[in-house]
């Protein structure tokens, strides 16, 4: 099993509730709505939320501003992950994942 996980901060005009919002709602259908394409055996999205213990936390540590969400990407396999890419399916759901990310985050995958 190949899980993939990317850590998410919104884009600097929205609001961690307006960020949350679309990634759940927008976001997270439009992978569900590819996941047989790209081959997605589980998704998973982490919500940070907004609490004064995180604020707390956060500066007791002097650490850096923390992420807005973490997503999870479950595959069979490295062979299961890259497979869509040669498939026409595959490449038009990459394609439509990628061009609905710029409206709500920055991604950094790990």
């Amino acid at each position: 099993m190949i899980k993939m996980t990317y850590c998410l901060r919104r884009l600097p005009h929205l609001s961690r509730k307006q960020f949350q919002g679309h990634w759940l709602n927008n976001h997270g259908a439009l992978v569900r709505s590819h996941a047989q394409a790209l081959n997605i055996r589980r998704y998973v999205q982490f919500h940070t939320a907004d609490h004064p213990i995180n604020d707390a936390m956060q500066k007791s540590r002097g650490a850096t501003e923390p992420f807005d969400g973490i997503a999870e990407i479950w595959f069979e396999s490295v062979d299961a992950m890259t497979a869509p890419g040669a498939t026409p399916q595959g490449k038009a759901a990459l394609r439509a994942l990628r061009e609905g990310e710029p409206r709500s985050t920055r991604a950094f995958p790990n």
